[in-house]
């Protein structure tokens, strides 16, 4: 039978330490700590060694986490059963990447977490033992770069993210990484607000239609007067669209190549489109209902590249943003700004602001206290500036006139129910005179009754003349002095669709 211990396992060792004597994995270790052994500290020593051999039965005990300052620490391997840094941040982002994939946490999330701990953390602390990290150590590590505020933030930001996973194993212990404070962010400390005039905005996009086609023109002339953020815009369907109702449905985002389930604030909204947005979405559909059927589209995406192909990134039209400013000579601001003018827009003209929130998803307080100066002063003319852009395109509005004034053009030499071709003539918008030439609208029937084929038949109109405010000429054609160019009300189809019949027809 052994000799039983009289010290229980627990013995001064020389003036300024305390040896413990147990077995772990079948090898006797005696290690000390530093510590004054009086009678209470070796009674504390006594009880520390029991929890020690109690988390040794229960498999949870870690020698390097009870005794971090053991000389002989290299060589015990995996006995030691503490984590370094590098093995905990491995974990962390294994524990990361599950997240989401069950749609957890976003991919730019997860990715920005790696590139932080790859670049700043791991070639600092890599290969220290976990939890013999400490505060001072990693607020030297993020004091010694020139960091911005909110890069600063981020970065001890992903670090707190790193070591709360690893102590969720060690409740009972202060975790060094809590100790680091992110800094206030003020307002002066974020991009400025820099929203595009009206002006500036027709420029921009008459300049990107003209440089690089439908496609990207309607994409940067919807973002203007919807507001949308460009992730949310380029993950939009053909299904999140309802031209009868004029809404869109925006539920989803799409970051760095990857499609989310969700927004930027993970809230779904229904925004209401303006006239102008409409109308553009309506050009958009026709435009991709023609690449469609040439076989260049076989996706449900409803903006894509020139080519086609679903916009998978914000790069492409980030690239031609920048071109075509350039070649503007404007001064550059960032694509976002459309966004922002787009909130400024409907402030200026008097929108409510809690409409326009919810438009834009933000809270109302963003509304008053980051767009609230732009509404200040706002110049009456300006005003209506913004009201007649949202109601049409420049292209339109130059083509519309009142359908009381009727503009009369030259004549060619016979009447007939058919638009002929030929050089067109400007059309004047002064004062218009009606000329009344007899019941079928023709000022003398000598001559005419010899030189046309359709002598002796009488004119008839070729559809019903609906009533409408608006009458677009298109002044190309050469019509009849007596023949007045109508259109069907619905605009959306007005494309080839002019009608044309005499004074005299219904």
């Amino acid at each position: 039978m052994g000799r039983k211990s009289v010290t229980g396992g627990v013995r001064p060792k020389g003036s300024d330490r305390i040896q413990f004597d147990f077995e772990y994995q079948g090898v006797r270790y005696r290690p000390t700590l530093t510590r004054v052994p009086t009678e209470a500290n070796l009674r504390r020593a006594r009880k520390q060694l029991g929890d020690i051999k109690a988390r040794i039965a229960n498999g949870v005990f870690s020698f390097a986490e009870e005794f971090p300052d053991y000389r002989l620490m290299e060589n015990l391997g995996d006995v030691r059963g503490a984590r370094t840094c590098n093995e905990l941040f491995n974990e962390f982002l294994a524990h990361c990447e599950s997240r989401m994939v069950k749609k957890d946490l976003a991919f730019a999330t997860v990715d920005g977490y790696r590139k932080i701990i790859d670049s700043v953390w791991r070639p600092e602390i890599a290969q220290e033992l976990f939890e013999s990290v400490r505060y001072t150590q990693l607020a030297k590590i993020a004091n010694k770069h020139a960091w911005s505020k909110k890069t600063y933030n981020n970065n001890i930001s992903a670090l707190r993210c790193a070591f709360e996973y690893g102590y969720k194993d060690h409740p009972e212990k202060h975790n060094p990484a809590s100790g680091l404070k992110g800094f206030r962010i003020t307002k002066k400390d974020r991009p400025a607000i820099d929203p595009f005039t009206i002006d500036e905005a027709e420029t921009i996009i008459a300049g990107v239609h003209a440089d690089w086609g439908e496609a990207q023109g309607n994409y940067d002339e919807f973002r203007f007067f919807t507001g949308l953020r460009p992730s949310e815009q380029i993950a939009l369907l053909v299904s999140d669209c309802d031209l009868v109702q004029g809404k869109i449905s925006v539920t989803k985002a799409r970051v760095m190549a990857r499609d989310k389930d969700r927004t930027k604030t993970s809230e779904d909204r229904i925004v209401e489109l303006c006239p102008r947005a409409l109308e553009v979405l309506k050009r958009q559909f026709d435009l991709r209902a023609r690449l469609k059927l040439a076989g260049e589209i076989q996706h449900d995406e409803l903006f894509f590249q020139a080519d086609g192909n679903p916009i998978r990134n914000l790069q492409y039209p980030w690239i031609r943003w920048r071109s075509t400013l350039r070649r503007l000579k404007m001064r550059y601001r960032d694509a976002y700004n459309a966004r922002h003018s787009s909130v400024s827009w409907n402030l200026m003209i008097g929108k409510n602001p809690l409409w326009v929130a919810k438009q834009h998803g933000h809270s109302v307080q963003t509304m008053l206290t980051t767009y609230a100066a732009w509404t200040e002063g706002a110049q009456e003319k300006d005003i209506e500036m913004i009201k007649r852009a949202m109601e049409s395109s420049p292209s339109l509005r130059t083509r519309t006139v009142d359908a009381a004034v009727v503009v009369p053009l030259a004549s060619p030499e016979f009447g007939t129910s058919l638009a002929l071709e030929g050089g067109g003539h400007r059309l004047s918008p002064g004062k218009c005179k009606e000329i009344y030439g007899g019941e079928r609208g023709i000022r003398t029937l000598d001559g005419l009754l010899t030189h046309t084929p359709l002598a002796g038949v009488r004119l008839r109109p070729l559809g019903h003349l609906s009533a409408t405010k608006k009458l677009i000429v298109r002044p190309q054609l050469h019509l009849p002095a007596r023949v007045i160019p109508r259109f069907w009300p619905d605009e959306a189809n007005l494309e080839g669709r002019q009608e044309y019949w005499p004074r005299g027809g219904t």
